[in-house]
């Protein structure tokens, strides 16, 4: 018995030596997520090209304040590392994929230059850098909370950037505030996001409250005899909220809204609608939808040759490839969030009594030129950037990755970038509303070459040119 005790002692000690092994190194997560459409960067920014390597040097240095730890950051080094995981979800098909894309451009440029710079320092000493899980919603909302949920429970998201469009955002935000992570919205201007109540999504847009109003001003001071107005636009929330706002404000300064008509996302023919508008005889019309519908909506606008003093349509004219209509781009307005020709800089920074942050407008179009070929950067693709930005910021400042810490800096957020003034609203009724933003208008003028070319016509102080009236 003793013998036979002795032996089996023995066994068990191997057994427990043997099944404390295996329990000591736990599996690493993959990157990647659960399944193999969840990627890193779009194949334009894991791939740039060799230009993208070797960019400007303000390319290659990150913006000046990523360089310097926030105050907290004294800390003697801990020798730590962290890859942070940004979750997003980006419409690589579908009706949204020019403008989603080139927002995804955006924010994998600041990926590429935050790494590239060494990360940023916590104060506890750990150095973190960034890395991405996306998915492509194909531009269908039912797609929207599936996938961020997975980004979240599968992926092990840190932090989320919205996808393009309000409507799409919109639908991510409650997973966002469901879980407990912080969201930044990119290309999403809607403010009935931020009237329900959530507390960790904010937003980077001017709100589609301010979208069109600022093209009244600038038609009211060209012409103040103009008193007949069409609004016609695309039945999407986002659409939908700018042309209700519009709409309000139009009436509140005396114009007459002779026709205000939507139309389905996915129209081609605008013929019927544009035979009301001739029937209605507007000296102007607003509104729009997004890049597909627009471009369409103004081509046929001026096969028709609609007779208009002033035409002024929402997120198509600002893209580049607008110019691709030639005669048919001629004039028309476009409100925009940012353009190469903004002149938002530090010294404006001072006279608003605000810090500046990151990269100037000159070292990000650079930059962006760089890594993609030598395309020009549209708002959408300095919108992906500016969301990168604004969570670099409020990390440094918080010094921590803790969710609340985050938080608390991007409330007390008020600084200028290259992309305007990013400041968010902190009242219960309208926490993470864009506050500090606001929008520039561009009309398409003739050339030199006589080929179509953008000029900022409004504000006043930030124009390029006079507006080009009538516009037909």
């Amino acid at each position: 018995m003793k013998h036979h005790g002795s032996l089996m002692t023995a066994i068990l000690i191997a057994l427990a030596l043997v099944l404390a092994g295996c329990g000591s190194a736990p599996q690493a997560p993959t990157s990647g997520g659960a399944e193999s459409s969840a990627t890193t960067a779009p194949a334009a920014a894991t791939t740039a090209p060799a230009a993208a390597t070797t960019a400007p040097a303000a390319a290659t240095t990150a913006p000046a304040a990523a360089t310097t730890a926030p105050a907290a950051a004294t800390t003697a080094p801990t020798g730590a590392t962290k890859t942070v995981i940004i979750g997003y979800t980006a419409s690589n098909t579908g009706k949204l994929n020019v403008e989603s894309n080139r927002q995804s451009n955006g924010l994998n440029l600041w990926i590429k230059q935050i790494n590239e710079a060494g990360g940023i320092t916590l104060s506890d000493g750990t150095v973190i850098t960034f890395d991405t899980r996306s998915y492509d919603d194909e531009s269908n909302k039912d797609r929207v909370q599936e996938l961020y949920s997975r980004l979240i429970n599968e992926d092990n998201a840190d932090f989320l950037i919205s996808p393009y469009s309000s409507g799409l955002a919109d639908a991510s935000a409650v997973i966002a505030e469901q879980y407990g992570r912080i969201m930044i919205t990119t290309g999403a201007a809607s403010d009935d996001t931020y009237t329900k109540g959530y507390t960790l999504v904010y937003q980077a847009y001017t709100p589609a409250s301010r979208y069109l109003t600022g093209a009244i001003d600038a038609l009211k001071q060209q012409d103040p005899n103009v008193k007949k107005i069409a609004i016609v636009h695309e039945n999407d929330k986002f659409s939908s909220d700018v042309s209700k706002a519009l709409r309000a404000y139009a009436e509140a300064q005396g114009y007459e809204i002779v026709l205000d008509e939507g139309y389905d996302s996915n129209t081609t023919d605008f013929g019927p609608i544009i035979n009301k508008v001739l029937q209605a005889a507007p000296e102007a019309l607003l509104g729009g939808g997004h890049f597909q519908d627009g471009t369409t909506l103004a081509k046929q606008i001026a096969e028709k040759q609609l007779p208009l003093k002033f035409l002024a349509l929402l997120v198509a004219p600002p893209e580049p490839s607008f110019a691709d209509l030639g005669d048919a781009a001629l004039g028309v307005v476009g409100p925009s969030q940012w353009e190469t020709q903004a002149a938002f800089s530090e010294d404006a920074a001072k006279a608003l009594g605000v810090e500046w942050f990151g990269p100037t407008g000159a070292e990000f179009v650079s930059a962006y030129q760089a890594a993609y070929g030598g395309e020009e950067p549209s708002y959408h693709a300095a919108g992906g950037y500016i969301a990168g930005l604004i969570l670099q910021r409020a990390i440094e400042q918080a010094g921590s990755l803790d969710t609340e810490a985050v938080k608390a800096a991007l409330d007390q957020m008020d600084v200028m970038t290259f992309f305007g003034r990013i400041k968010f609203s902190t009242a219960a009724e309208s926490h993470g509303l864009q506050e500090g933003h606001e929008m520039v208008y561009i009309q398409w003028q003739a050339g030199a070459d006589g080929k179509p070319e953008k000029q900022v016509v409004w504000p006043n102080e930030a124009q390029t040119a006079e507006l080009l009236y009538p516009v037909r």
